[in-house]
């Protein structure tokens, strides 16, 4: 098992930052892939931005490319989403997997761990 709690979520502005964080403890070494996944209200849980371990690689969806910057470390099992010149489209619960096997990084159900989520709202 892996267990994972994101923090960092908030209420801002339009145009605004606002940095999430998620921290990773269990069976940690069975990883090697986090990603953020977001979900608003009524809609399908949708790929954010993920980070592979094994190649050094990071995806991001073409919504949040040039805005959105992925990081992490593999040996403090941590990973962080720095989201810059957020807009009201932004709005969402924001999720951290873990993924052990190798399924497509962009799909949800490529990731077998999930945290709770931290709701991010943008808004004037």
């Amino acid at each position: 098992q892996v267990q994972l709690v994101e923090s960092g979520g908030g209420l801002v502005q339009p145009g605004d930052s606002l940095r999430l964080s998620c921290a990773a403890s269990g069976r940690t070494f069975s990883s090697n892939a986090m990603g953020w996944f977001r979900q608003a209200p009524g809609k399908e849980r949708e790929f954010v931005a993920a980070i592979s371990w094994t190649v050094g690689h990071t995806y991001y969806a073409h919504s949040v490319k040039g805005r959105f910057t992925i990081s992490g470390d593999n040996a403090v099992n941590t990973v962080h989403l720095q989201m810059n010149s957020l807009k009201p489209e932004d709005t969402a619960v924001y999720h951290c997997a873990s993924r052990g096997g190798f399924g497509y990084i962009m799909s949800p159900s490529a990731f077998n761990y999930w945290g709770q989520g931290t709701q991010v709202t943008v808004s004037s």
